[in-house]
């Protein structure tokens, strides 16, 4: 067939194009670069095929300033895992030693899948969804399993800043309630231990005021034996989380003129506080003593796997390629903006912000170690949120002008997790307008808010008692086995079907250049086997998920595995749904034009230049 083809290059178009279906408003055919212009060249010159077409769709919504699309992707990829999940993983994986493996991380894999979801988005200026009809539509299973991840994350990370609201109410007091063992909610297990406390001693069923506050008078964990029993819902966090979606809503009911603005303000703020709470921290007795153990290397832990693992984990979540976000937040670009200095600013700002958050971090840590007498590891000994709302706060509490320091902290906090909320939704929101222009595009408002009005109703079992619990599950198993699934489905689509040819090509005509040998080994490559390597390590080493005194059982697990696969099912079952009802065989549907576009890539005479974002059915 391809020797019968090859006898004519006009014949050769022509059946391309009626094998994909384009449909096609004009078509010039020139020997030179005088496209459409009378210009010609001698026999043998490039040859190019120009397609334009004319669409009467309205004009795309675009970015009012490109500072706003900068602080929207910054405040995206800088959440409250950098805050809380980085330095805990530093300090447990070598210290400054495991800056090494997460350095390589990021240039390998994480900057790459970075940089390589910004090109899509600006180029096709589609949604996770409608993206795939330029790219390979047998893989648009991925943007309905991104959106579903997207949702399951909106069901969980919302209450914790609806916990981190609770704390900010409750700091408006001469007396923070977390410094004093005298509450309604307080055991006889309280002890306030500072070394000011000169008669008071610790003993191993020793609890602080901070953790009982955390505990019983937040979370009300107490309540709840477990997930199979979670209890009634707690009002006080169902109206902190309600005022938390109220101000989601109102962000970004109009879309990126009105999220870009916010941003202004939800992104900068928390680097002021940052700032704030270093200078403070450095200035606390015993705060060299949290640097020293945050930094000193230890060489030995880089012959561990877990090591890498962690620092591969981090470094992908931490920049959160394969949530629809960048997708998004892309699409609303100029054409010709460079998105390969916004990828490399943008990365490198998320990283050194995880950085700096260590020092934040470390001093209050080092100062509490001080003030108890302990080892600095002894008081670090929880991670996640527990950093935050026990450690932390009780270290908060016995500064100097303490409540000034929380309120700052906790707003912060929110301010945070809002840019993140933000950023997940408009996601899911720009995937379902470009999928269903026809009917969401002039009913926006009434869309945003049913949206909202679903995550708050699928955030509810996570205000109740047992709540936290729920929250563990999610974290641990609904997003990341399957995003990561999902983003190396995703590469391999645009790397190997694509054709990571074509997409350079993209870039050149949005940019003016090129990509180098470095980027596309790495999508061709090193970035699918830098993912693979997480599930693998995943699989084989899967998580021992406790919370508290609270041990999941083995039926959580399979349920977590549940929630996981109901979002990445989407992508098979578009396969099998697109298989059955397109027209043709799978040769035709699938198989050929995918051999066409690899034989036209290997031209390397006279190639084929395709100036338009080709799409098929």
């Amino acid at each position: 067939v391809f020797v019968l083809l090859l006898t004519s290059r006009k014949v050769l178009m022509q059946c391309v194009f009626r094998t994909l279906g384009i449909r096609k408003s004009k078509q010039i055919l020139s020997s030179g670069p005088g496209v459409g212009t009378g210009s010609s060249m001698p026999l043998g010159g490039l040859r190019t095929l120009v397609v334009q077409q004319t669409s009467l769709e309205r004009p795309r919504e675009t970015w009012s300033k490109k500072m706003d699309f900068l602080l929207s992707v910054i405040g995206y990829a800088v959440d409250l895992g950098n805050v809380w999940r980085f330095p805990y993983i530093c300090y447990q994986n070598g210290g400054g030693a495991f800056l090494l493996p997460y350095l390589l991380m990021a240039v390998f894999g994480g900057v790459p899948l970075f940089y390589m979801e910004l090109a899509l988005g600006q180029f096709h200026r589609s949604g996770c969804i409608s993206i795939w009809k330029h790219i390979c539509p047998i893989f648009k299973g991925i943007g309905f399993a991104i959106c579903i991840i997207a949702l399951y994350i909106a069901f969980y990370y919302n209450t914790i800043m609806a916990w981190a609201l609770y704390y900010l109410l409750s700091s408006f007091q001469s007396t923070l309630p977390w410094t004093t063992c005298t509450n309604s909610w307080n055991t006889a297990n309280c002890n306030r231990y500072m070394s000011t406390d000169h008669n008071v001693s610790w003993s191993n069923s020793s609890i602080s005021p901070a953790e009982e506050f955390y505990t019983r008078q937040v979370l009300q964990v107490h309540l709840s034996p477990g997930l199979h029993e979670l209890g009634s819902i707690s009002w006080q966090l169902a109206l902190c989380l309600l005022f938390i979606f109220t101000i989601v809503y109102f962000s970004i009911w109009k879309g990126v003129k009105t999220s870009g603005k916010v941003v202004w303000v939800t992104a900068t703020f928390p680097y002021l506080v940052l700032l704030i709470l270093l200078v403070r921290g450095a200035t606390l007795p015993g705060a060299w003593r949290g640097v020293v153990f945050y930094l000193k290397p230890n060489w030995e832990k880089l012959l561990t796997p877990s090591v890498w693992i962690d620092a591969a984990a981090q470094i992908f979540f931490s920049l959160g390629p394969g949530f629809g976000v960048l997708l998004a937040f892309a699409s609303y670009n100029p054409f010709h903006n460079n998105c390969y200095k916004d990828a490399l600013v943008t990365s490198s700002v998320n990283c050194l912000t995880s950085f700096l958050s260590g020092f934040v971090i470390f001093t209050v840590l080092g100062y509490m170690a001080e003030m108890r007498q302990q080892d600095v590891d002894a008081v670090a000994k929880d991670a996640g949120p527990s950093l935050l709302f026990i450690i932390y706060a009780e270290a908060i509490a016995n500064m100097p002008a303490a409540t000034f320091f929380a309120i700052i902290f906790f707003l912060m906090i929110i301010m945070l997790g809002l840019d993140s909320t933000f950023a997940g939704l408009e996601g899911v929101i720009t995937a379902m307008l470009d999928e269903f222009p026809h009917i969401l595009a002039k009913r926006r408002e009434g869309f945003v808010f049913g949206l909202v009005c679903v995550c708050y109703l699928g955030a509810l079992s996570t205000l109740t008692y047992g709540g936290a619990f729920v929250v563990k599950l999610f974290e641990e198993y609904a997003t990341g086995p399957s995003v990561i699934t999902v983003v190396l489905l995703e590469v391999i689509a645009v790397s190997w079907f694509y054709g990571t040819n074509r997409f350079c090509n993209d870039i050149q005509v949005m940019l003016g250049f090129y990509p180098g040998w470095f980027w596309r080994i790495c999508w061709v490559a090193i970035c699918p086997c830098f993912l693979l390597f997480i599930i693998i390590s995943f699989l084989a080493f899967p998580p021992e998920v406790k919370l508290f005194h609270y041990h999941y059982p083995q039926w959580t697990t399979v349920l977590g595995y549940c929630i996981g696969v109901s979002s990445f099912i989407c992508v098979p079952a578009y396969m099998v749904y697109h298989l059955l009802t397109a027209k043709g065989t799978f040769m035709q549907v699938q198989v050929l034009p995918s051999l066409l576009f690899i034989f036209f890539d290997s031209l390397s005479t006279n190639p084929l230049i395709l100036r338009s974002s080709l799409s098929y059915p």
